[in-house]
């Protein structure tokens, strides 16, 4: 009873913080809730559960509606190093997450695949939204998963997020459990994937804290950051006929290609974009500070690249400060 009581008055202090947080106000993270959680739930049981929920929509009172979708911009942006958030306008609001979903996509291949494994592609893989960037990839051809791993990060490819769905757990069904129960573990607790891509679904939906949460855990693997920081990739694969197929790429993310400059004194360890007509331009990275220190950053919601990338660009210029 004695541990229950004190779940509970945790919870209710990191609830404030939040709500502060969620107004812009700078404020000070006293816990992580994703281990918090993991190490409370069997005593607080289904009050902490409900808590959790109850944590991700504090941000806006709509959004107790289970069919609740804000339009809104949000963005975040955290000190990782001081573990303190900076700036945060909309963080648990639920909004649509297009590509930025291939992070968990990635973060489960990671660990439950093998990179050196091969791969040889048993159908095609169809995709009905207009405009899906997808690889060349066909049926009968043969690649590693370091290839596809690469090639859906690097190009944003949503035929190789299936790929690897289905190499991973046996099917795309299977892999969608596997996305959501990997979500709760890390408590992101207010996000609901239906595929492993981020194609546009009204049931797939995260938030930016969410989305913090999957990408910290994923950068702990030095291949995703490795992938997550190149401008450009070539895939190699092998068809059925044994013809050698080369496909060049290059990144999705503009500050890798000086498309847009990055702040001085930040340096840029990548991330992963997201465009549908509905979730708009997204953008999570990772960077640091002339001092070394981390920093995480998340613009969902942009209405045009341009501002995408000038919103995210004042964000990281919060972080030379």
């Amino acid at each position: 009873m004695k541990k229950r009581i004190i779940c509970t008055i945790s919870i209710f202090v990191l609830v404030v913080a939040l709500c502060s947080g969620c107004s812009g106000n700078p404020f000070k993270i006293t816990d992580s809730f994703a281990s918090y959680y993991a190490e409370n739930k069997e005593e607080a049981g289904s009050d902490l559960e409900g808590m959790a929920a109850d944590l991700a929509v504090v941000s806006d009172s709509e959004a107790t509606d289970p069919n609740y979708q804000s339009n809104d911009y949000a963005d975040l942006l955290i000190n990782d190093s001081a573990n303190e958030i900076v700036q945060s306008y909309h963080c648990f609001d639920k909004l649509y997450p297009a590509s930025i979903t291939k992070v968990m996509t990635a973060l489960l291949t990671l660990e439950h695949g093998n990179m050196d494994d091969e791969i040889t592609l048993k159908h095609d893989i169809n995709l009905t939204e207009d405009g899906a960037v997808i690889s060349t990839l066909t049926k009968g051809d043969t690649v590693t998963v370091s290839q596809v791993f690469h090639t859906m990060l690097i190009k944003s490819a949503n035929d190789c997020a299936v790929i690897l769905a289905e190499y991973v757990a046996g099917s795309e069904a299977k892999f969608i459990d596997m996305m959501n129960e990997r979500a709760r573990e890390l408590g992101a607790t207010h996000t609901h994937f239906v595929n492993p891509n981020g194609l546009h679904n009204n049931d797939h939906y995260t938030t930016a804290y969410d989305l913090y949460l999957i990408f910290k855990e994923a950068v702990k693997h030095e291949e995703f950051v490795d992938t997550v920081s190149s401008k450009d990739y070539t895939m190699t694969y092998t068809t059925a006929k044994k013809t050698q197929i080369n496909e060049y790429m290059q990144s999705t993310n503009y500050y890798l290609l000086n498309e847009f400059p990055v702040p001085e004194g930040v340096v840029m360890y990548g991330g992963k974009t997201g465009t549908t007509s509905m979730a708009k331009s997204c953008l999570i990275l990772m960077t640091k500070n002339k001092k070394g220190e981390r920093f995480f950053s998340v613009v969902l919601g942009a209405e045009t690249k341009e501002a995408l990338y000038s919103s995210m660009t004042r964000l990281l210029e919060k972080t030379t400060n």
